[in-house]
């Protein structure tokens, strides 16, 4: 591989992950990872560039930095930051013009962006509810994991009214039907429901989600029972239903895509 390309790193720093994603001169995904970063981000960092290196070997990259922990990195690092509504974007008119509106849930945070007559971004303020914590809280209550909670969604045939728009209120909703014997499986579609909820009435506040809706964001990315529960709740038909490739790095893509050539740097120097 010939080290004269030129390539564009993309680095978002999500609350809870690091994502990378290093896309070559035609803007393809040449490499991508992802790590639970445990509030350790530089060293988190660190290892998702050497796995970088390892395969793509000592290349030359334009950096970008993203994300809701990226702005003191980016200080730090002296690497260009932008915002992640705008790398979000910019991945999404590459990737998906169509896009009517953008549901993106993270680790600890939501966010619904329509693109309809200008950008109109709603983002979920301090609670956690309906997020990727809150989907991994409920789980423990069910003796699983995130992925476990998937599997039983997809046997349901019953759904609970549960508030998600917190664990503690979440919790007293669930015990009880646990108490009476509720199924995993009716459970878990359940607690989907509720983020699905949280995040169209806590989020959209009112203001219609419709035509092209794409789906964004670790929990809507490997939680195929959760994106399915939102598409039947917006009652989305398949052609509106937009769930890119690498949807759970989409900000990563885009922070790359937001590169500038004028700043440059070799691999080693981020390390």
């Amino acid at each position: 591989m010939s080290n004269n390309n030129l390539y564009t790193l993309g680095i978002d720093i999500g609350s809870t992950t690091v994502k990378i994603a290093i896309l070559n001169e035609q803007n393809e995904v040449l490499f991508s990872d992802y790590e639970r970063h445990f509030a350790n981000i530089q060293e988190t960092l660190s290892d998702l560039l050497g796995r970088a290196i390892y395969k793509l070997g000592a290349i030359h990259v334009s950096p970008v930095i993203t994300g809701s922990g990226g702005l003191t990195l980016s200080q730090h690092m002296e690497i260009p930051f932008v915002q992640e509504v705008i790398a979000v974007s910019t991945a999404l008119q590459k990737i998906a013009p169509q896009t009517d509106v953008a549901i993106e849930l993270g680790g600890e945070d939501a966010k619904i962006i329509y693109f309809t007559n200008g950008i109109d971004q709603r983002m979920n303020g301090v609670c956690a509810g309906g997020t990727g914590s809150f989907i991994d809280q409920m789980a423990s209550l069910l003796q699983t994991d995130a992925g476990g909670l998937n599997e039983y969604a997809k046997d349901y045939d019953t759904i609970y009214p549960i508030a998600a728009r917190c664990g503690v209120f979440a919790k007293t909703d669930i015990q009880p039907l646990i108490n009476e014997g509720a199924t995993k499986p009716n459970l878990a579609a359940s607690i989907f429901q509720a983020v699905v909820n949280q995040t169209i009435s806590g989020l959209a506040c009112g203001k219609p989600i419709r035509g092209n809706v794409a789906f964004l964001g670790g929990p809507l990315h490997f939680l195929t029972e959760l994106k399915e529960a939102f598409i039947r709740t917006l009652n989305l038909k398949d052609d509106e239903i937009i769930a890119p490739t690498h949807s759970h790095l989409f900000a990563a893509v885009g922070a790359a895509l937001n590169a500038k050539e004028e700043v440059t740097t070799d691999f080693e120097h981020l390390l």
